[in-house]
């Protein structure tokens, strides 16, 4: 009882580094369009989208309870160790995607160190496939396609329905729209992020007898899931805010207020629903549509295309990493601590790597940044097209 015990203590804090990786990975979801147009001052928003985070991990618990009971079968004979070895699996693609300045899908980094760790420990079995297609392939395509549709759609009307109008007026009320979309888009990032942890540490205490199946996320994991996120969020992802601000197209404020408003609609419909999407995928849709809504307006598919590769690598290369973590853990004692050193290893090296070539606040609108995927060190290179990342 003591080593399980102690397994479930290593996981649930292992499931609120997840978290805090979760939290300044997808900052960039809800501020950078507002950070990109000046509507906001970095570091201000990155304060107000970690307070609203908190705020809306209290507003549902539909997501947690897909992940808690719906996409593995809490009576397959899942161990803690399984959770264990996906979060690493997880934490390590969120680290390798970051530091690259590729905005991916922190879900599905957990989805795939789920799915991965569960098919080696105990079979396909243990997978509710159904649900895995249901809840997450096809909320992986469609919700993109929707936010980007009804962010074109919206960018056109908006276009439209100022064209008479004084402009400069025009452009200090969009800003003002920002950022009441932008506090939006991060209620809704708390909704469905902040909840994926949550159901994540509540999966862990029923594989360890802690909580009878199919129960609801105790007070204490929604708290602690929505604080970690929250303090995760205001560090700042700005090598990824860099990216979806100015590298997928050059966005104005009008563009902005669609692209968020359109992003968090669709994100807290499917969190009502339960659908585990990724806010990542519906952000970028988003932009990506009010980019194109613009007369003459341009999208920068060279980025786009280095974006798409890594959501679809995302659920095999953290499944890869998950299941060859859990042939580790299943070992015992050793290969657990052995699996978390080589963890906290990897996470260490990639921070001394981000060091070469360091993005904050003071420099994440620079106009001469690396381009997208650049390792960290590399020299920036001039270039005449705004493809910017870090």
């Amino acid at each position: 009882m003591g080593h399980i015990s102690f397994l479930v203590t290593a996981v649930v804090i292992t499931a609120l580094a997840f978290d805090f990786t979760n939290g300044f990975h997808d900052t960039a979801n809800s501020m950078a369009t507002s950070i990109a147009t000046g509507a906001l001052r970095p570091k201000v928003a990155v304060a107000i989208s970690a307070v609203l985070n908190l705020c809306g991990a209290f507003l549902s618990v539909a997501v947690a309870k897909t992940i808690s009971g719906g996409i593995i079968d809490e009576k397959a004979g899942i161990q803690p160790q399984v959770v264990f070895a996906a979060l690493i699996g997880a934490i390590v693609w969120n680290l390798v995607t970051w530091l690259r300045g590729i905005p991916s899908s922190s879900s599905h980094a957990l989805y795939g160190g789920l799915l991965g760790a569960t098919v080696v420990s105990v079979g396909l079995h243990g997978v509710h496939v159904d649900v895995v297609a249901t809840k997450i392939l096809i909320p992986a395509i469609a919700s993109p396609i929707v936010a980007g549709v009804a962010a074109w759609g919206a960018t056109k009307l908006s276009y439209r329905l100022t064209a008479k109008g004084d402009q400069e007026v025009t452009r200090k009320g969009f800003k003002v729209g920002q950022v009441a979309s932008a506090m939006l888009v991060s209620v809704a990032h708390g909704t469905s992020d902040g909840q994926k942890t949550m159901g994540v540490i509540t999966l862990t205490l029923i594989t360890a007898h802690s909580l009878a199946p199919g129960s609801n996320p105790p007070l204490w994991v929604i708290l602690a899931a929505g604080l970690t996120m929250g303090l995760g969020t205001y560090i700042g992802g700005w090598r990824i805010i860099r990216t979806m601000g100015k590298g997928i197209t050059e966005v104005d404020a009008s563009q902005g207020f669609t692209a968020q408003t359109a992003a968090a609609t669709v994100i807290l419909t499917s969190s009502h629903m339960g659908y585990g999407l990724s806010t990542t995928h519906v952000c970028s849709g988003g932009i990506m549509g009010a980019g194109k809504g613009k007369v003459g307006g341009t999208v920068h598919w060279n980025t786009v295309r280095k974006m798409t590769y890594a959501w679809v690598l995302t659920l095999p290369a953290a499944g890869l990493v998950g299941g060859a973590g859990v042939l580790l853990a299943d070992q015992g004692a050793w290969g657990q601590i052995a699996l978390g050193l080589i963890g906290a290893g990897i996470a260490a090296w990639i921070y001394v790597a981000s060091r070469g070539q360091r993005i904050s606040a003071a420099n994440v609108v620079a106009e001469d940044p690396l381009p997208v995927g650049a390792a960290a060190g590399q020299p920036a290179v001039a270039s005449p097209s705004p493809v910017i990342a870090a």
